[in-house]
């Protein structure tokens, strides 16, 4: 494994990959089926041409006029009404055939996609939706199939067959609808804010639709109904999460409006363009590498002949001062790569061999990262044909209101003796040098809208009877919270369950569950051929699950963070209680490189490629190969989503940091950065710098590249110690206060906000016997039936000393 190790490391390339919120429509939409399910294409088929031929008499569904769909809709809607279970379900798969785009009518994928589009527009038009939402109701209520499939041995595809009708109707009408296109049509722009909001609104049950399919994910974890597919519910919880509160365009459009609304700066540069523009760095080099170097110039130092051929070759054995850069090794600040040949020694490798001179000469960024860039290195050409990339940092700095407070405590204490609280203003006493810097500082202060939200909970809090009532606005985050606040500790458990039992790095136990429900075929396979399709789509199931989790993660952590920073808050510290930060950790403690590119996918089976083409002779050879990309979309895309979710639990929390290290997550991390991919590589600096200061100085020596590396590519803090970890002693870690601080901030926030009886304590107390006595008192229903006997019992019969009222107590 370490030699593959050193090898990846060593040829690793540029990876082509541009991050969004989803891949491909076409790509979003083969993820849906397993491989197993690809016979019930035809079957789709079969039922739908069974039920249009008595209606269509010899013509084809592309052939008819929009009013004769319409009307077969309708006919088909009239269908689902049926009691009969199996008819039901013809009827569906019928309905289904039509949302995939008739393919046996079309001859190329594009058609496929355009009817399919067409068909899905008609039949929300229609009312499809709703129908196939009380039919969902009606299967996750059904016992029978539920207790059936707790006392089955083995669950697959067969006893979640409606389920997944169902569920792939409503996915593939979510996606579609979702997914905006130039030639969309004026009354398709009006269906999609429509069906967005009915979406995000409590129109079903009284609920948002999310919170049922949240529903789902529980009871399938409680093991109440194992036979869930869970995939299926996933990715169209995601994908409905992402469709109702947008994606992370829309996240940072939201976040410019807000800030405007709250009279704050605007935003000192739009992050997307930014992490879009920066190029990926070299990725350090491993101890075998490094052992591999050393050995190299042993061996060369043997004969100095030749040694001396070797560097008139220029290939010397022995340590250069400056080696030669490639152009896709230069980042984006003409400076030397921040990552070439740095030592990368972890924690538990040998401090002792941190001088031993692999390098050669020290490296100038070695000698003084932050104070000064290093020299470019010598021109490989003349200097008029150089690339010039732009200079500068691509993140301006940032500073807290609490840090020139802290600043300023410090700068009076040790000048006057005293200080003046909160106060930010008055300088009188200080030196010059004091007055530069605290106007520095202010140039660059930021004011983040959750410090605004704080502080004006703070004052609620205080001032409840004068600030009065909070004006809440109806948002579709807003209403997404409500619904799930009363379950909210379950839902995160239970995401983190599947989370863990799609991971790569998992180990099946018996008491784990199972995930595999609905790729799992009837009659398990028989030939060589048929396992090794079948393992390839077992890992490709795990990995879609891993990514749709991810990615509904992220989204609700930055969209609730928006609404409100204690909603973030409360989810996070419930995701922090399940251990989630050692459950990332533990998923990126694998060979990283080999989980990116993986091959687990099968093109020709692929939909709509495996309904529209003849399907060629499936061989091992075909199953070996895999497609030619230099790397999975999916897997990518999950890794960046689960180093951004850890960047949002552990950033300004001084205990989760410490969390980070006492895991050894600096290791993990670091072999995190073999991906050439510029925004993984920033969110892993990321998690690098804030533990940095805790990690000692042995490790600071000897990983000085990836801190010039961090120094480039990460936002500073002007006075954030995080390179020397002077402050290190002051900060005792006491996670449990920290916490408890926490939640008891988010409690009083829940119950100002959403409980019933708030300001109970403040509210006016009606003293007049007449309007008391004349308030209607709800009483139960059947009360006037046995009021004759509660009289008797409670009043009659109980002997009452009046002449006690007249003693005094």
């Amino acid at each position: 494994m370490q030699t593959e190790d050193m090898e990846s490391s060593m040829e690793s390339p540029n990876l082509e990959f541009e991050y969004g919120d989803t891949d491909t429509l076409t790509a979003e939409l083969s993820e849906l089926y397993s491989y197993t399910e690809e016979p019930e294409f035809a079957l789709n088929r079969d039922y739908f041409e069974e039920d249009f031929r008595s209606h269509a008499r010899g013509r084809r569904w592309i052939e008819l006029t929009v009013e004769e769909q319409r009307a077969y809709v309708m006919r088909l809607l009239d269908a689902l009404e049926v009691t009969d279970r199996d008819k039901r379900l013809k009827v569906a798969r019928a309905i289904l055939y039509l949302a995939q785009g008739v393919f046996d009518e079309c001859d190329t994928e594009v058609d496929v996609l355009h009817w399919s589009r067409h068909n899905i527009f008609l039949l929300y038009d229609m009312g499809i939706f709703t129908a196939l939402l009380e039919l969902l109701s009606m299967e996750i209520d059904n016992s029978q199939a539920c207790s059936s499939a707790v006392r089955k041995p083995a669950i697959s595809l067969a006893d979640s067959t409606e389920l997944r009708v169902l569920l792939s109707i409503m996915y593939l009408m979510v996606e579609t609808i979702r997914v905006q296109t130039e030639d969309d049509r004026p009354e398709w722009i009006a269906a999609r804010e429509t069906f967005k909001n009915e979406l995000a609104s409590p129109l079903y049950n009284g609920e948002p639709f999310a919170l049922l399919l949240f529903t789902m994910v529980t009871k399938f974890c409680s093991m109440n109904a194992p036979h869930f597919p869970m995939k299926k519910v996933l990715l169209l919880l995601w994908k409905t999460i992402l469709f109702t509160l947008g994606g992370f365009e829309e996240l940072q459009e939201m976040k410019v409006r807000h800030r405007e609304r709250l009279n704050l700066p605007p935003l000192p540069e739009d992050s997307i363009k930014v992490v879009r523009a920066m190029r990926a760095a070299s990725p350090p080099a491993s101890a075998m590498e490094l052992i591999e170097q050393q050995q190299q110039q042993k061996r060369g130092r043997r004969s100095r002949r030749s040694a001396f051929v070797d560097s008139l070759e220029g290939d010397s054995p022995f340590p250069k001062k400056q080696p030669l850069v490639k152009q896709d090794s230069l980042d984006t600040y003409n400076e030397r790569d921040p990552f070439k040949n740095d030592d990368a020694r972890d924690e538990e490798e040998d401090p002792e061999d941190t001088d031993s001179g692999i390098e050669g000469e020290v490296d100038p960024l070695d000698r003084d990262v932050i104070i000064q860039p290093p020299p470019p290195p010598p021109p490989l050409r003349p200097p008029t044909e150089r690339v010039n990339f732009p200079k500068g940092l691509p993140w301006a700095p940032k500073v807290r209101e609490k840090d020139i407070e802290h600043f300023l405590e410090t700068s009076r204490n040790k000048f006057i003796g005293f200080t003046l609280g909160n106060d930010t203003e008055t300088l009188v006493g200080l030196p010059r040098p004091i007055h530069e810097s605290v106007k520095t500082l202010k140039q660059h202060k930021y004011m983040s809208i959750a410090e605004v939200q704080i502080k004006r909970e703070e004052e609620l809090q205080q001032c409840p009877l004068t600030l009065g009532e909070e004006e809440v606005e109806d948002t579709a985050a807003e209403m997404l919270y409500l619904g799930m606040l009363p379950n909210l500790s379950q839902y995160v458990i239970a995401l983190l369950k599947l989370l863990l039992a799609a991971a790569p790095t998992s180990k099946a136990k018996t008491d784990s569950i199972n995930i595999l429900a609905d790729v799992l075929p009837e009659e398990m396979p028989i030939t060589v051929l048929q396992s090794m399709k079948l393992g390839i789509d077992v890992n490709r199931h795990k990995e879609i699950i891993v990514k749709a989790i991810s990615a509904l993660l992220l989204l609700l952590l930055k969209h609730f963070k928006l609404n409100h920073i204690y909603q973030f808050e409360i989810v996070s510290q419930h995701l922090v209680f399940a251990n989630c930060i050692p459950l990332i950790l533990k998923f990126f403690n694998q060979n990283i490189m080999s989980y990116i590119s993986a091959k687990n996918s099968i093109c020709v089976l692929d939909f709509p490629h495996c309904v529209v083409h003849e399907m060629p002779e499936l061989t091992a050879e075909s199953l070996e190969a895999g497609d030619s990309s230099q790397f999975c979309w999916r897997n990518l895309f999950s890794c960046i989503n689960l180093l951004r979710i850890l960047n949002k639990l552990t950033k300004w929390k001084h205990s989760r940091t410490m969390m980070l290290v006492v895991f050894k997550s600096a290791p993990i991390l670091k072999r995190a950065l073999k991906v050439k991919q510029a925004m993984m590589q920033l969110y892993v600096l990321k998690l690098l710098k804030i533990q940095t200061k805790y990690l000692g100085r042995q490790w600071r020596k000897s990983n000085m590249k990836t801190m010039s590396a961090i120094y480039q590519k990460v936002r500073h803090r002007l006075n954030d110690d995080w390179a020397y970890g002077n402050d290190i002693d002051a900060r005792p870690w006491d996670f449990q206060a920290e916490e408890c601080a926490l939640r008891e901030s988010i409690e009083k926030f829940n119950s100002r906000r959403y409980e019933r009886n708030r300001n109970g304590d403040f509210a006016p107390v009606d003293n007049c016997l007449q309007s008391v006595l004349g308030q209607r008192v709800e009483l139960p229903e059947d009360f006037h039936y046995s009021y004759e006997m509660w009289l008797e019992r409670e009043v009659f019969s109980q002997p009452i000393q009046w002449e006690g009222l007249l003693q005094n107590p």
